[in-house]
């Protein structure tokens, strides 16, 4: 039985997708006005295990997650970079998706962008207007949170609760300042025509739109993202799809905890914010996402110089005995099928299945790599075998990437002259093929 944290009920559910065998994933995606965050990096790299995780066991999934090209902060980065908003967008887009790469992970089924869906967004913003949900001012359109149904149930507060200058910011245009925008009236960067004039959307309507126009459904099966879009953003969606469609938007809300630097939250203001490219280029994109899959997803994930070495270390155990495994494979001549270790799959799907423990996984993939190693050393082929293919299935699972060391025949003549020199005696020739097939990672 597979168990989620849904971050609406606050409880370990039961996970029940609404298509038998298929499964709808949303995560919001980045807006791209400047290089990648290293925190971006935890909900692309956990909810990609999530993806791989739910297509092991059987799983139809498609994975959606958004770009935001167009935005304040776009705007703003054009005019600062003067360039344009699709050169800023594309420039920074690019930057994230090689990130992504890096760490391993596949890219989304589907990554709808906020200016080719505009029409959409139009519609939805005009429907909303037209039900009473919302209300035009001068050209901007606001939302009217006083009408939404249960207003604060995903973050678990009452409305009366939120006091004006703390949580929300005050405009004199709105009727109440709990009220957030669905469209911006401008006549600074790219805008849009719509029924109230020239303007661009607000951030809280893509999601939704975009929900509907990929899945063709008004309710999908989860929705993720990092803790910090619980609120405002996470809950103005919901707010949204009940207006419009009476629907929580997704049967089960997933959020991945803050990302901090040696315990602090990572912040502008600090000062201590790191860009994506320039960590996985200090310690490569294996032990990103190792060190951030040996911390349970819900809770906060340390970065600092210690954990990413360790992670480092950790990875290299793994492959090495993979590397070891194959080669020894490949040099016995023999062709061998593959078999998996059920007890130990079986204990790596059940911590995966409770809420995507990939701490606990991981645990399991280093009892299964000190096995191999002890086989190795035994000589042990049919056991060797079984640990080697039940390693693979693990870290594939995990999004751990692993390139196969290829021994072709010329490595095979090496590896027999060397056996062959060292049965009598001729150390020093044997030495020099040794030095040979080490460079090659073969011994």
């Amino acid at each position: 039985m597979i168990k989620f944290y849904n971050s609406m009920t606050n409880k370990i559910e039961e996970f029940k997708p609404i298509k038998e065998g298929k499964v709808s994933l949303y995560v919001c995606g980045p807006t791209v006005y400047g290089y990648a965050h290293f925190g971006n990096m935890r909900p692309v790299i956990v909810f990609d295990t999530l993806r791989r995780f739910l297509t092991y066991l059987g799983y139809e999934v498609t994975y959606v997650s958004n770009i935001t090209d167009v935005d304040d902060k776009v705007i703003n980065s054009a005019i600062k970079e003067g360039k344009s908003e699709s050169e800023i967008a594309s420039f920074y887009l690019d930057n994230f998706l090689d990130c992504v790469t890096k760490v391993n992970s596949m890219l989304p089924n589907y990554m709808p962008r906020v200016t080719e869906n505009m029409d959409d967004m139009i519609n939805f913003i005009n429907e909303l207007v037209i039900k009473g949900y919302a209300y035009v001012v001068d050209g901007d359109v606001f939302f009217r949170v006083s009408k939404a149904k249960e207003y604060g149930k995903l973050g678990n507060f009452k409305v009366e609760d939120l006091k004006v200058g703390a949580r929300v910011e005050e405009n004199i245009k709105k009727e109440s300042p709990l009220d957030f925008a669905l469209w911006k009236k401008t006549d600074k960067g790219v805008k849009w025509n719509s029924f109230w004039g020239e303007g661009r959307p607000g951030w809280h309507t893509e999601c939704v739109v975009m929900i509907n126009s990929i899945f063709k459904q008004h309710l999908i099966d989860i929705h993720g993202g990092g803790f910090d879009l619980k609120f405002p953003h996470h809950e103005n969606e919901i707010a949204q799809s009940r207006a419009c469609y009476n629907t929580y938007l997704a049967n089960y809300w997933m959020h991945n905890g803050f990302v901090n630097f040696n315990n602090e939250k990572m912040s502008k203001s600090i000062g201590n914010v790191k860009f994506a490219k320039d960590v996985i280029e200090q310690y490569g994109g294996q032990a990103v996402r190792f060190a951030m899959l040996s911390t349970h997803y819900r809770s906060p994930f340390n970065f600092n110089d210690e954990i990413m070495n360790t992670a480092i270390k950790e990875v290299s155990k793994i492959t090495m005995a993979l590397n070891q495994a194959s080669v020894k494979m490949q040099l016995d001549g023999k062709e061998y099928s593959k078999i998996i270790d059920d007890s130990y799959i079986a204990r790596f799907i059940e911590e995966l299945s409770n809420d995507l423990n990939t701490a606990n996984a991981l645990t399991i993939v280093f009892e299964v790599t000190k096995e191999l190693n002890l086989s190795l050393r035994k000589n042990d082929m049919p056991a060797l075998v079984r640990q080697y293919y039940t390693l693979l299935d693990m870290i594939n699972v995990l999004g751990i990437s692993y390139e196969k060391i290829n021994v072709n025949n010329e490595d095979k003549a090496l590896f027999n002259n060397w056996k062959k020199f060292k049965s009598e005696g001729k150390y020093e020739e044997a030495d020099k093929i040794r030095t040979i097939l080490s460079s090659k990672g073969i011994m």
